[in-house]
Formats: structure tokens, sequence, C-alpha cells
């Protein structure tokens, strides 16, 4: 606990992402792609304590609070230590020199749930340090610094549509021209069926951390022999402006069949990105009248499934009980869809 009181205390959250319908077409090897995507809460939330830099405390501190790290971050230049993301988006946004910072970091997300927690925790933080410098920077802005991040910073594999749903929220329809660079159509859409969509989603973890880096690279290394215009990417395409559709007219046959068809082209990438564990949880869901589900992020062992429940709620409640009863491990995490995306103020 800090014994003097902060100068400012920052506060910032960005929603997590689900249904990527068109992810694998966000990336380098595509070139060019549609993706829609939901932000939903459970949210990466950011609180920045600020400091005079006295010289009597460390200038960064990093909490990360659902890790249990407490620890002062290194000069510039320093190798990345704990935590290279939250470490590599500070020092990209330059602390002014009088400033000293206690910085908070926690999300309800678990860890690799394929959900884009990385990207929300990025651009919560980004924003959240934006407001320690002259200016201010669009939504727009702090995803694609969010971005800049991870793929020039840290060197990852990364596809731009994530940080654009944390920076934007809502429903989205994303249109990439050339990587990265992308425009974001939000989809504006009566109560009723915001409700209804609401209603009906269900985010299910599969109890285990996403981890397929070695899939992941090969089925890159296919796509990219095959080039931007690849049938297999051009599917995923397709079933983004098919999602678009669906939900403007309040069409949820038609929105959870663009979830299938999208989770049959992943499946067409490697079948591996559809694990036994994704099967289990889809073939429970078929049997509670489920209309749609998708295998969230870029598929493989680990991470989570969003499923598209029936009309009923009832169904809806026997289908999660059979889920967790199916596997210890698997979990329902509640949601709820996020009509913003990043938030900052101070307290």
């Amino acid at each position: 606990m800090n014994s003097r009181t902060p100068l400012r205390v920052i506060n910032s959250v960005a929603p997590i992402r689900i249904v990527d319908n068109g992810g694998w077409t966000d990336t380098w090897f595509a070139g060019h792609g549609r993706i829609f995507n939901i932000g939903v809460y459970p949210y990466a939330e950011v609180q920045v304590e600020v400091f005079p830099a006295d010289g009597t405390r460390e200038r960064v501190i990093i909490q990360a609070e659902n890790y249990g790290d407490r620890y002062a971050m290194g000069p510039a230049g320093q190798a990345w230590t704990k935590h290279p993301l939250l470490e590599a988006a500070i020092q990209y946004m330059k602390v002014p020199e009088e400033l000293a910072l206690e910085v908070t970091i926690f999300s309800e997300a678990p860890a690799g749930a394929s959900t884009g927690t990385s990207a929300a925790v990025s651009v919560a933080l980004l924003g959240a340090l934006d407001r320690l410098t002259p200016g201010h920077m669009t939504p727009h802005e702090v995803a694609m610094a969010a971005h800049h991040v991870e793929m020039k910073m840290l060197d990852l594999q990364c596809g731009i549509q994530d940080q654009l749903c944390s920076a934007y929220g809502g429903i989205n329809y994303i249109e990439m021209q050339k990587f990265p660079w992308a425009t974001v159509s939000q989809i504006q859409v009566p109560n009723s069926i915001w409700w209804e969509l609401e209603r009906r989603l269900v985010l299910i973890f599969l109890g285990r951390s996403h981890d397929s880096t070695d899939l992941h690279k090969k089925v890159i290394r296919e796509l990219e022999n095959e080039g931007p215009d690849s049938p297999r990417l051009e599917a995923l395409r397709g079933t983004a402006g098919l999602s678009r559709d669906a939900v403007y007219a309040g069409d949820f046959t038609a929105f959870g069949n663009a979830m299938i068809v999208n989770t049959e082209a992943q499946s067409h990438l490697h079948p591996a990105l559809v694990s036994a564990d994704a099967l289990k949880v889809i073939e429970i869901a078929k049997r509670h009248g489920a209309i749609g589900w998708k295998v969230n992020g870029a598929g493989g062992a680990g991470g989570s499934v969003t499923l598209l429940a029936g009309d009923l709620s009832s169904m809806k409640r026997k289908m999660i009980r059979e889920i967790e009863e199916a596997d210890p491990l698997f979990r329902n995490i509640p949601l709820y869809l996020s009509r913003y995306g990043l938030r900052t103020w101070e307290a």
C-alpha cells in the first residue's frame, strides 16, 4: 500500500472480444481482410497512481494483480522481465521524467481465453498513460499504438482486430484495406436486437490457456505460400459480411449460421484449430438448441468457445450446467455487450 497520497489517480477500462468472424484475415500474411467482432464485459481494468519523482521510490511500479506480481520496472533499454507487454507499453508512452507511477492491472477474463485479453490490457494501459502527456490520442490511434507494441516492440504474430475492438467497443465490422490500415464501422441496432443478442450469447472458457504456437506457425507458413487471395482466407472473409447483415436484420438463425461457417472454415486451415474440448462443448450446445458456435481467436488447444443459444433461456441455463458438469475445467464466463470501448477518467 502507498503511504503517500497520489497527485492523480487515472482509471481506464477496455472490453475483450468475442465472435471474431473473419479472424485470420486481419494479419500481415492475409494482406487485406474483413472481420466482424463484438466487444464485451468483463473488461481489462487499469489504475495509475501518479506521484512526484522525488528519488525516494522507484519510478514505475507494476502490480499485475491476476498474477500476484508487484515489482519495479527497469530503466528504458533494459531487457523485459516479468510482463513484457506491460513494460513495453509503458516504455512506448514515455512517462514524463518528473513523475513516478504505480500501475495496477486486473481483469476478470481468464488469461489465455482467446478473447483478446492482452489487447484489451494494452489498450487500457496506453489509454490511461495517454492522460499524462499533452494532447489526446483517438481510440483508433490507441489501437494502432497497442498493435505496434505487440508486433514491433515484442515481435509477436499479431492481427489488428483485437485492439480495434477494445478501443471501439460495441459490434464492429472491420475492413482492412492493406495491413495494418483498417476502417471500423460500428453496427447500430435497436435495443430489442441488442438485448436479445446479449441474452443468447454464452462464453465458455475451456479451462486451459490458449497455447498453439507451433500449430499456428505451420498454418501461417501455408497461408503465406498461398497468398492473400487464398480460397481458405476468402472463406473466412465472407463470414464477416454475413454476420453484419444478420445482426442488422435481427436474424439470429443467420447469425448463428455465420458463426458455424466460420468455425468450419477455421478447421479447414487445420483440423486441430477446433480442439476436442471445443467439439465436446459444441455437441452439448447442439443438444440444448444452440444455433451458433464460434471457436474464439485463432483456435487450437485451450481458449474458449462462444455459443449462440436458442429461444428459451431455460434451455440456455441447462446447456451451461451440462457443459460445466462435462469437465471440471469448463467454465461459463458471464458477459455483457459493451456499448463503449476504451474509457479513461480521473478520480
